[in-house]
């Protein structure tokens, strides 16, 4: 029996399954959140972050073995490391909630939480599309959704940050929540990111 060729999609999509997973966990501690069980949630999305890098350096082990890739060796390294970059930064949301000793979360962290979600399922759906992406025109459709959910993260960024300096005088509040919101509006960011790479690949290859 021939040996089954490794399919570098299917790991794309397994790598943005772990951002899908941190997103949920993210969402599911915020929206019930309690400061006393912060270290059990933290290790619990570090667990999903660790398997998620070991994915990550299985596919660029892989390639140092490839010898035709399916598509440009540098596309694939990019869309690995990227993708990387928003499980990572999902987990730096909550290591900075728990860093900071918050006690009580505000009511745009709960948008911002939404906005991360909606990025991961649409990014999941686009790589899902991707090995079709000649014929595919949900691809497209989700890469333009992931953008402008990033231009809303944008948007609310700004809004909440203006809110919270017109609101508080408390230095310690502005240095903790400027740096939280921070955080995740830099997820979005995250997400956009990959999707500007994956309709790069798209455009190269078309």
């Amino acid at each position: 029996m021939a040996k089954k060729s490794y399919n570098y999609f299917d790991e794309f999509i397994e790598l943005v399954n772990y951002s899908c997973k941190c997103a949920e966990i993210l969402n599911e501690v915020l929206n019930n959140f309690d400061p006393k069980h912060m270290k059990e949630q933290l290790e619990k999305i570090h667990e999903i972050e660790h398997a998620a890098d070991l994915r990550k350096h299985d596919v660029i082990t892989q390639l140092t073995k490839e010898f035709i890739p399916p598509i440009e060796r540098e596309d694939i390294i990019s869309l690995t490391h990227e993708i990387d970059d928003i499980t990572d930064a999902i987990e730096d949301v909550l290591i900075k909630i728990h860093m900071f000793n918050v006690q009580e979360i505000k009511p745009e962290v709960f948008v911002f939480a939404d906005l991360i979600t909606q990025c991961c399922k649409a990014l999941k759906i686009s790589f899902e599309e991707f090995p079709n992406y000649r014929k595919s025109k949900k691809l497209r459709d989700k890469i333009i959704e992931v953008n402008r959910l990033e231009e809303e993260g944008d948007t609310l960024y700004y809004g909440t940050v203006h809110n919270l300096y017109a609101s508080s005088k408390d230095p310690i509040e502005l240095i903790v929540w400027t740096k939280i919101y921070a955080y995740l509006e830099r997820c979005c960011d995250a997400c956009e990111e990959v999707a500007d790479i994956l309709e790069s690949i798209v455009m190269k290859n078309s």
